[in-house]
């Protein structure tokens, strides 16, 4: 940056009075020819705790010269290296604080240097100061700026105008001050490290429910238009939904629906029947923007803008279709999870400890249309949705929570010639009385008709509480939001902005860290909206992590994740993929996404690489990648299967692809669908209040005499119902400043001709994938498409041509660049 005041660049030999001496050392790559700094090339030191009064910055000091200069030698891997260490010395004031940042100025006439690392031995402190730079720094006469390297240690609390990009446990999710809201602190090498009960600072306490006065990097934030309009969603959604349910609480209605009708007619109101915001909701956001400005903006935009929200596409034109085995089946392919399910491979399933399901042959065996189960298995005929292991180790501590209800479950499906699945078998389990890990299971079967007819309904509501749970937590929040934050954070600490790798990437990390910040304020935190309507509850985190402690980075790619679950193969001469389910809009859709962006990236890759070993000894590179390793997915280093080596061009663009793909096209194919099939909550409810009722019991009497109240009383009550309706309208909103996959901010963000080109063959190639999907959604014989509901799949639809935003809010399709809601 262009610093906007100037300085004497003559540096004294001693320190004047009433100046310390800060002593540094300046490490400089000097192998394959990389040039050193020049006598002209200085430093000086900004201040991150002392304001200058004159430029309202942080103090400056004066300007030092580099002396001496050391070469060493090493190994990097198959990589030799070289370098140059310099001494600094910089004469501060005694009141100038701690350093922040340190300005590097090439006073080379031509030549530019690689700068690894800046290295500051605080004389009071007793403490050393580390900035990873890796980055070059070329002459001021050719950029006409100065080169800015912040710290990236952050310190106690950083202050909004310093650039810190730094690791942390999630230490911020539980109030341990607070009874029933201690919360184990989540990172480290074992994932859960330490329940909150410290006073040492490694615990952070929050505040407020809602607080959006917390630390981001600047270059991190929302701009304050997309602040204001994601302020205005929520305010929206918090008076339509929240507060008539809140004062419902003085009536004594705090239970269940009574019926269908009444959830209907309470929670979707028509345009010609507008809430008004209430004052109670405004002042509240008053208290809590930072911004008056930004209030201001949101409070003008809510009254400009009518309170009012659309039927859930999944009732809008099929109001019962719902219900149906095949809807039922068809949103696992199609759904807003479809990501989970798997082909059965071995029969019966048989869990991680060897225990075999208590699902038999006989149960199924009528229903595979004249095959034996061995023969169904061989044709990749069975699938099967499996949200058992994970969940035992739990569900003792899970169900002793108020309210809740949950089973282990095991969902069996047929693949029919026409291209759908049928339902089999439902198995259902809970832990056994005692502390050994053995089960009670249940298993239920189709039945459409009577009392059977009713089990089968309520097991399929277990089901989905169970693969609710499971999207929020693991296939939207961890899979995509969590995973890719350690990428930014390494990103911005180990590339520089002029690197093509941060250029290619930048657009993907848009907004994830803000978005990332406020879910664990409001979302995840201890008493957060997540605990508060998702099964798991208090334990929901702690069981995200030790999903997380299985991720693999290189299962993540579409090809790789549809061969692990056995829904597709790869033909070992030519690699091609095969679906065995060849009706699979969410794989068909997505395999179309992943090749777009797969063949700009590997151009893009070759454009800049033009062998191997230009990847592996880019420095940068190399840097950024042990950074993400070993530090940010540091849980993950030491299993060798969850990453590539950097070795390769075709490595470099196989990760990359897949980090794209994770935070454009997956995160979009969960995330947008939620209004549109969990808007209404009997078809995704959160979690359950009863368990299924045993025979001759009185529960069973009760379901028998009205099995509509028996499932309402079973599912969410209605205030769980319109908070969890309240997060999801949100979510699934698509903002003004969207850049969708293909876009970028601006132009000029290159000025490389041949990768414009590239870039624009990559949008006409979203271009067709648009097409082919429009294509398939038309086509009568494709039933998995649209299925009884009648809700086309649109999720993994580019929407290339939406430009400055001319389509927002809930419009089921579109693919951002980025982890941004």
């Amino acid at each position: 940056m262009q610093m906007p005041f100037c300085w004497d660049r003559r540096s004294p030999a001693h320190a004047p009075e009433n100046h310390i001496a800060i002593n540094g050392t300046v490490v400089v790559s000097c192998h394959l020819g990389l040039s050193s700094p020049g006598k002209t090339t200085t430093l000086r030191l900004f201040s991150s705790t002392q304001m200058d009064p004159n430029t309202g910055k942080g103090k400056l000091s004066a300007e030092a010269p580099l002396k001496g200069g050391k070469k060493t030698k090493a190994k990097q891997g198959a990589v030799k290296t070289s370098t140059m260490t310099y001494q600094v010395t910089f004469f501060v004031d005694a009141e100038f604080g701690t350093p922040g940042a340190v300005v590097v100025k090439n006073g080379m006439r031509n030549d530019q240097f690689f700068l690894r690392h800046v290295q500051l031995d605080m004389p009071e402190a007793g403490r050393s100061i580390h900035l990873d730079c890796n980055s070059w720094v070329y002459p001021y006469k050719k950029t006409n700026a100065d080169r800015v390297f912040f710290i990236n240690t952050r310190p106690r609390r950083a202050q909004d105008w310093e650039r810190v990009y730094d690791y942390d446990y999630y230490n911020d999710l539980g109030n341990p001050d607070k009874e029933d809201h201690a919360r184990p602190v989540l990172g480290g090498i074992t994932s859960i490290t330490s329940l909150e009960t410290t006073e040492d600072g490694v615990t952070e306490t929050r505040k407020h429910m809602i607080n959006l006065d917390f630390y981001i990097p600047p270059d991190e934030r929302f701009s304050p238009t997309k602040l204001a309009e994601v302020l205005t969603l929520a305010v929206q959604a918090v008076t339509h939904f929240v507060l008539p349910e809140s004062k419902a609480l003085f009536h004594g209605n705090i239970n269940s629906f009574r019926s269908f009708e009444q959830l209907k007619g309470d929670l979707y109101r028509m345009p010609q029947q507008p809430v008004a915001v209430d004052g109670q909701v405004m002042d509240k956001l008053k208290t809590s923007v930072p911004s008056h400005k930004t209030y201001k903006q949101v409070s003008k935009m809510v009254k400009e803008t009518p309170v009012n929200f659309p039927i859930p596409q999944v009732i809008e034109h099929e109001p019962e279709a719902w219900r149906s085995d095949e809807e039922f089946a068809r949103e696992m392919l199609a759904g807003l999870n479809p990501v989970v399910i798997k082909r059965l491979e071995v029969f019966p399933p048989v869990s991680r400890g060897g225990k075999e399901s208590s699902i038999t042959a006989a149960h199924i065996e009528r229903q595979l249309e004249g095959r034996t189960v061995q023969k169904a298995l061989e044709e990749k005929r069975l699938y099967i949705l499996d949200h058992h292991d994970y969940l035992m180790p739990y569900l003792r501590r899970i169900n002793t929570q108020q309210g809740v209800c949950v089973y282990a479950s095991r969902t069996l499906l047929f693949l029919k010639d026409d291209g759908t699945l049928k339902p089999l078998v439902i198995e259902l389990s809970l832990p056994s009385d005692g502390a050994g890990d053995g089960e009670i299971s249940r298993v239920f079967l189709p039945a459409s008709q009577g009392t059977d007819g009713h089990l089968w309904w309520l097991a399929k509501a277990h089901v989905s509480v169970n693969d609710s749970g499971y999207h929020q937590l693991i296939s939207h929040w961890l899979f995509t939001h969590a995973t890719v934050e350690p990428f930014i954070i390494a990103t911005k600490r180990q590339l520089s902005a002029m690197h093509p790798i941060h250029k290619l990437l930048e657009p993907h990390f848009k907004d994830n860290m803000q978005i990332n910040t406020l879910a664990r304020s409001i979302l995840l935190s201890a008493g957060g909206i997540l605990e508060r309507t998702m099964f798991p509850g208090k334990y929901a985190m702690e069981m995200s992590s030790a999903i997380y402690s299985e991720w693999r980075f290189t299962d993540q790619s579409l090809p790789n994740e549809l061969v692990k679950r056995g829904m597709a193969s790869k033909d070992p001469r030519t690699t091609d993929l095969h679906l065995h389910v060849e009706d699979y809009p969410y794989a068909v859709d997505g395999m179309d996404v992943w090749r777009a962006i797969d063949g700009w990236v590997r151009s893009y890759c070759a454009h800049f690489y033009h062998s191997d070993a230009a990847v592996a000894t880019d420095a940068e590179l190399q840097a950024w990648w042990h950074d993400v390793r070993t530090v940010g997915h540091g849980d993950r280093q030491l299993d060798p299967a969850c990453w590539l080596e950097l070795d390769t061009v075709a490595n470099l663009a196989e990760s990359l692809s897949t980090l794209i793909w994770i935070a454009s096209a997956l995160h979009a194919a969960v995330n947008f669908g939620q209004y549109g099939y969990a808007g209404f909550m009997p078809n995704r409810p959160t979690r359950c209040r009863r368990f299924v009722p045993l025979p001759g019991s009185p529960e069973m009497a009760q379901l028998e005499a009205d099995p509509d109240r028996f499932f309402l009383d079973t599912v969410p009550d209605r205030f769980t119902t319109t908070l969890g309706l309240t997060l999801i309208e949100v979510l699934s909103s698509h903002t003004s400043e969207e850049l969708y996959l293909g876009q970028r901010a601006t132009a000029a963000w290159t000025d490389d001709g041949e990768v414009l080109q590239m870039l624009d063959r990559f949008r006409d190639e979203l271009r067709r994938v648009e097409k082919r999907v429009t294509e398939r959604n038309r086509d009568l014989r494709l039933k998995n498409r649209k299925g009884p509901a009648k809700v086309p799949y649109t999720l993994l639809f580019p929407d290339v041509g939406n430009v400055g935003g001319k389509e927002k809010g809930i419009t089921g399709k579109g693919i951002p660049n980025s982890v941004s809601m």
